[in-house]
């Protein structure tokens, strides 16, 4: 019985996380995603705080938990062009595309954080349990588009991923003086992968296999340091170490009933963020910026073919990501709020390919929330969230069959391959804070 509980908590809160920056969630709960993730320098919630930098959770002096859910919509599409060739195998100079439509649905999206705070003490404890990274996509077998033409005529078939990660952290905040404060918090990670069809699995003649849905735990750590003028402005790091995580291991089975077993490793990044704020009457600014390692993260870092045809990894860059927040709390009892978010593309042209079970890039995503005070005690928080990827990540085909020394991945010329998507989100969270 305690083994179906524990199951379900993390089923729940690993549901279906989807990524914003990269594979990273770009806030946590309706407060900080309304301020489009800013928080390392301006904690507006205990979320954020918690999030972003352990060390602001300093200027809480309540205990006080809170719950958010969400329900996150997506559109990514899936494009592909390839030559057709005569009976000799030559180009004939006509071409073959299609385009096929994600039908994932709607996903869920929770969040749960609590800290104890109190006046007068140096030391603020906090815990939480969020889904921070994720993505997935279900692009439905076809005939009228070659990449998701069954594998038997040349195509992938039908494309699933579905990537989560829950994240359970306990904070510690003191406050060496009373305008610095310095917190640590380590992490247990939990995440969860399922791919059809498996492309870090070795093909066979029945081409490549599905999987069921494997897991693996991880362990990191984040460290801050936060100061408050105590005039209006704020300044903030934090340092989110590498997640280490186990391998994900693999029970394929291939489309003739065969079966196999791989491993594949996939780290969560290093991020590190530095943050911005200022306070003065009835508004509230932050700006924060980070900077993402993939280029060093196992999973990430590798890409390309092995010698039997699987992929090594999604060969990801270093993002960039931009969040910038506004609160005007000049209505009684009722905040508002307005976010922006900007990232970079982690995705090269010469690895699109390899990224289509990872769409979930959104370059530009724009947020409008509220908090309405319901009491002394009770919260209730609001945000909507829509997202674009700017345009389409695109690039060549690749094929195992095609590499040469002039020719590393092996790109089909004249064929292509590309994906984009739109984003929105309605998310609503409650706080309570404790009688002192």
């Amino acid at each position: 019985m305690k083994h179906s509980i524990v199951n379900c908590f993390f089923l729940f809160f690993v549901s279906a996380v989807m990524a914003q920056s990269g594979h990273i969630m770009q806030g946590v709960g309706a407060v900080n995603m309304s301020m489009g993730g800013a928080a390392t320098a301006q904690p507006l919630d205990i979320s954020g705080a918690i999030q972003w930098n352990p060390a602001a959770m300093a200027t809480f002096d309540d205990k006080i938990i809170k719950f958010d859910l969400g329900l996150f919509f997506s559109s990514p599409q899936l494009y592909s062009t390839v030559p057709e060739f005569d009976t000799s195998g030559q180009q004939t100079g006509n071409f073959y595309s299609g385009t096929t439509e994600d039908d994932r649905g709607v996903s869920p999206m929770p969040a749960l954080a609590m800290v104890w705070g109190k006046e007068g003490s140096k030391h603020t404890f906090g815990a939480s349990a969020f889904g921070i990274s994720g993505f997935g996509v279900t692009f439905p077998e076809s005939t009228t588009n070659p990449i998701n033409m069954p594998q038997s005529m040349g195509g992938f078939g039908r494309i699933e991923s579905d990537y989560m990660l829950l994240q359970v952290g306990l904070s510690y905040a003191y406050e060496l003086t009373d305008k610095i404060s310095i917190g640590i918090q380590p992490n247990l990670d939990y995440a969860a992968l399922e791919l059809a069809p498996n492309p870090t699995a070795s093909p066979t003649t029945a081409g490549y296999p599905n999987t069921d849905k494997a897991s693996a735990i991880g362990f990191g750590a984040q460290f801050g340091v936060f100061y408050d003028s105590g005039l209006g402005l704020k300044l903030g790091a934090s340092y989110k170490t590498i997640q280490k995580f186990g391998e994900f291991e693999f029970d394929n089975t291939y489309l003739d009933g065969s079966t196999s077993n791989n491993n594949f490793q996939m780290d969560y990044p290093a991020i590190l963020s530095l943050g911005f704020g200022y306070s003065t009457g009835d508004v509230d600014l932050a700006v924060d910026f980070r900077r993402v390692d993939y280029e060093n993260t196992d999973g990430f870092s590798e890409t390309g073919w092995t010698q039997t045809a699987s992929v090594a990894g999604f060969g990801w860059e270093n993002i960039s990501i931009l969040s910038v927040g506004l609160q005007y709390k000049g209505i009684n009892k009722l905040p508002l709020r307005f976010g922006y978010t900007y990232s970079s593309n982690p995705i090269p042209e010469e690895v699109a390919f390899f990224n289509i079970p990872a769409t979930a890039i959104i370059k530009n995503a724009y947020q409008f929330g509220f908090s309405y005070e319901i009491s002394d005690k009770w919260n209730f928080d609001a945000v909507y969230h829509y997202g674009d990827s700017n345009g389409e990540t695109e690039g060549e085909l690749l094929s195992p069959m095609m590499i040469s020394s002039s020719n590393p991945y092996g790109a089909i010329s004249g064929s292509s391959v590309s994906y984009d998507m739109t984003t929105s989100m309605i998310q609503i969270g409650l706080s309570y804070t404790f009688a002192k």
